[in-house]
């Protein structure tokens, strides 16, 4: 997924719109009872009038911020390699409301590395975003407390309704999955297992006259956390839930991620499908974020993806 800027974006006031203190009278005497009354219908008006100058002034900040709404555009790729067949699923909608109502622009993306079949991480491409925006995505007003529960309860009735499915089914697969949301200017960042999300930013605003030709090198942000048996904290939580970690590193002497969908003959022994959650608002700086699961970080570190990325776009490479 890629952040390309058409117009600068500048930041609403909306948050630091308040509300005039109130006007205290103390009364003295009884003939100031009178000015008191005619005191309290003033400010009466004078709230209404202030009220309604905060609501015109809000709507016509949301609608420079909606014209002033970066770009998006999006591709994926997919390659199974020496695999016999393809176990991961991806997800592009660049219009994700789904018919919800609500102004705020809503973008998704994600993608599913299933193991042990391709059944879980099929299942959470059909069902997850739909959950997610069951559970109260934000759709007019940007909420990001609302935004993380939504998406919090969205992962786990994808996980209930998967186990219930593959019990009914017979299967036991089980996938990993990093999923952006993008609503209006503010991007989340969700995932489970060893996919992974990095984002392009670069040190200073392109176009600034501080670099020589207008444009800084692009840093590469790792935005997710790898979660896997091996490490202290998933190992802790997995032992507390009566299982075991071996000293390969393995759940059960199977099982290396310690977070996934599905999975069904390891949930009661410590895998839970709850994702890390992370923020963060779009400015200039921000150019594209790479999503990927293990194979792709297998090969390419952080800072060599977001630079082969970059010269793809810049058209200087081609995609292999």
């Amino acid at each position: 997924m890629s952040e390309r800027s058409t117009n600068p974006v500048t930041e609403t006031e909306t948050s630091n719109l308040k509300r005039e203190n109130p006007i205290i009278i103390e009364e003295s005497n009884s003939e100031s009872k009178k000015q008191k009354t005619e005191a309290e219908v003033l400010t009466s008006e004078e709230s209404k009038r202030n009220d309604s100058g905060t609501e015109e002034k809000k709507q016509k900040q949301q609608q420079i911020a909606a014209e002033k709404e970066f770009k998006i555009e999006a591709n994926a790729a997919e390659d199974k390699g020496s695999r016999h067949s393809m176990e991961d699923a991806w997800v592009v909608l660049l219009d994700a409301s789904l018919d919800s109502p609500g102004k705020l622009r809503c973008a998704h993306f994600a993608i599913y590395d299933g193991h042990g079949g391709r059944l879980a991480a099929e299942y959470a491409q059909k069902n997850l975003h739909k959950n997610v925006v069951s559970s109260g995505l934000p759709r007019e007003l940007l909420d990001v407390k609302a935004a993380k529960k939504a998406i919090l309860d969205g992962f786990r009735k994808t996980d209930e309704s998967l186990l219930q499915e593959s019990t009914s089914g017979g299967w036991q697969d089980g996938a990993t999955a990093v999923c952006v949301w993008v609503l209006g200017q503010k991007v989340f960042i969700a995932n489970i297992g060893d996919a992974k999300a990095v984002l392009a930013r670069s040190s200073i605003i392109d176009g600034s006259q501080n670099h020589p030709d207008g444009a800084s090198p692009l840093k590469a942000i790792v935005l997710t956390r790898e979660h896997k048996a091996i490490y202290p904290q998933e190992r802790a939580r997995i032992q507390k839930a009566g299982g075991s970690v071996s000293s390969n590193g393995r759940l059960q002497g199977r099982l290396e991620v310690s977070r996934a969908f599905g999975d069904r003959q390891f949930k009661k022994v410590g895998v839970v499908a709850t994702p890390d959650i992370h923020s963060f608002d779009l400015t200039d700086r921000e150019h594209f974020i790479i999503l990927g699961c293990d194979g792709l970080w297998g090969v390419f570190g952080p800072s060599d993806a977001v630079e082969f990325v970059s010269e793809v776009i810049e058209g200087k490479s081609t995609p292999v």
